[in-house]
């Protein structure tokens, strides 16, 4: 696997690839990588024939009292996985990079409606940080596809929304979230959490199983279930951030005839917040 940092090799590396007729995937990442970005990058060698990922901790998409400072940096193990795992080429640049003409003028992309609410509301500004560097990446790279995790749902939704909207000929594909043992979706912000946390931690899933499973029996009182969600979550020590029943594909509160429908969920346990959700159809 090759590492760069600069947009010109990145460019070239791509260029020397595509030359070569191949079909090239794009992966977008944080680093501190675990098992779930490693799905990622093997779904997109199952697709495509060279495997690009980038490792970069977006500025614009923290807020000012949020984790950029602490965020875990691991470079070194995250380009062991990224071996492993069948990338080719890793794209690892600097702020400087990204923003050369920082990050005060920087033009911004902002996605309407989906990206309102739920974490855009928790975190203002936080999908305009993500639209934007992930044009910024697209237009580096120009993937023929790119893989994102259902984690973040509504980030996926956004960009989504962002390809569909700016004609750009890119394939999203998603993967399904990956769980440790007892259900807790893998995070790099799972390392936060002290030993008593961590085994509290799973609640959040079990939560949005439960509220799932109520409704699939024909419970459409959302707004009951989603009181008796929060009590659930507080007593296994989260404080709720936001806790919702939507409507999967437009993400608009869910009504009472709605057959695909998705919870989610943002908890935070101690001062670790996790998010989760569960799309279901019924």
């Amino acid at each position: 696997m090759n590492t760069v940092k600069t947009v010109l090799e990145l460019r070239a590396a791509v260029a020397r690839a595509r030359g070569e007729g191949k079909r090239i995937a794009f992966v977008p990442t944080m680093g501190n990588l675990h098992e779930g970005h490693v799905a990622l990058v093997e779904k997109a060698g199952q697709r495509a024939d060279f495997v690009v990922a980038s490792i970069f901790v977006n500025p614009l998409q923290f807020g000012p009292n949020e984790d950029l400072a602490k965020y875990p940096r691991t470079l070194v193990a995250d380009q062991e996985k990224l071996v492993a795992a069948g990338c080719q080429l890793l794209f690892h640049p600097d702020v400087e990079e990204m923003y050369p003409h920082g990050q005060e003028g920087q033009t911004r992309v902002s996605v309407p409606g989906v990206s309102e609410g739920l974490c855009g509301g928790s975190r203002p500004g936080h999908f305009e940080g993500v639209a934007t560097v992930v044009t910024k990446l697209f237009n580096m790279v120009q993937p023929d596809l790119a893989v994102f995790g259902e984690k973040d749902f509504q980030q996926l939704a956004v960009i989504r929304t962002l390809v569909r909207d700016l004609n750009m000929p890119i394939q999203i594909i998603g993967e399904p979230t990956v769980r440790a043992e007892d259900g807790l979706a893998l995070s790099s912000r799972n390392g936060y959490l002290s030993a008593e946390q961590r085994a509290a931690a799973p609640a959040l899933y079990r939560t949005l199983q439960q509220l799932a499973s109520a409704i699939r029996d024909g419970n459409r009182d959302f707004a009951q279930l989603i009181e008796a969600g929060q009590a659930s979550l507080v007593s296994a020590g989260f404080r709720p951030d936001y806790l919702e029943i939507r409507e999967a594909s437009s993400l608009r509160p869910a009504e009472a005839n709605d057959t695909q429908l998705v919870i989610l969920g943002a908890a935070f346990m101690g001062t670790t917040r996790l998010i989760d959700n569960l799309a279901f159809q019924l």
